[in-house]
């Protein structure tokens, strides 16, 4: 069982779709992650849908189990599994850069962000930074009330910086419009993700609560 089959049973037994997407740079431990999440029985497929960009996208045949060796995700892929209330999709995006354009494709159909920082690699704080603010700033985001869940991962590693340090050279604390959440985790071991799929799961719930009033 994955940690969000506790998400579909939070919100009901009513159909619903969630479509989740896990951004970060290359290397952040984004798979992994996902792989944490999901259901034992999962199905992966070939994305990105539109055939626009179906020629850059490319899914290893023989995607890894929670036991196998993780390979860096090409283009990226799409995870796609249900439960009897939900039907989840998450994108897991490649952070290369030359895929990173992929990313604004995904965000208008999109209910919640997951954003991996790799919290040892402190070079490239500053890219995820910059990754961070264009995604906030981009009009499919910028004035929506989306949650962002931040993994400040691989906390195993011995030069890995605490979340709140990651939070602060992120500039998470100018996050006003969102409800965001970090935490550090270990993606390898699972430790720090139950943390983050329980605020998560409260945000959507909150969220489908709130589009139903408005809605009634």
């Amino acid at each position: 069982m994955g940690l969000l089959d506790k998400l579909s049973r939070w919100l009901g037994l009513r159909k619903k779709e969630v479509n989740i997407l896990c951004l970060g740079l290359d290397n952040s431990g984004k798979t992994t992650i996902i792989n944490h999440l999901k259901p034992a029985n999962h199905s992966t497929q070939l994305g990105p849908l539109s055939e626009e960009w179906r020629h850059v996208s490319q899914v290893n045949p023989h995607y890894p189990t929670k036991t196998q060796e993780i390979v860096p995700t090409i283009g990226f892929n799409i995870e796609k599994f249900k439960t009897s209330s939900l039907s989840f999709t998450v994108f897991d995006m490649s952070g290369q850069t030359r895929y990173r354009s992929l990313w604004e494709h995904y965000y208008k159909d999109s209910h919640a962000i997951i954003f991996v920082i790799d919290s040892g690699d402190t070079l490239r704080m500053v890219v995820a930074k910059e990754e961070l603010d264009t995604l906030l700033n981009h009009q499919d985001i910028r004035s929506r009330r989306m949650p962002l869940l931040f993994f400040a991962n691989k906390m195993d590693l011995r030069d890995a910086m605490s979340s709140v340090k990651v939070s602060q050279l992120l500039c998470l604390e100018n996050i006003r419009d969102k409800p965001w959440h970090i935490c550090a985790s270990d993606a390898i071991r699972g430790e720090g993700l139950q943390e983050g799929v329980d605020w998560l799961q409260e945000q959507i719930a909150q969220s489908y609560q709130h589009n139903e009033d408005v809605n009634a």
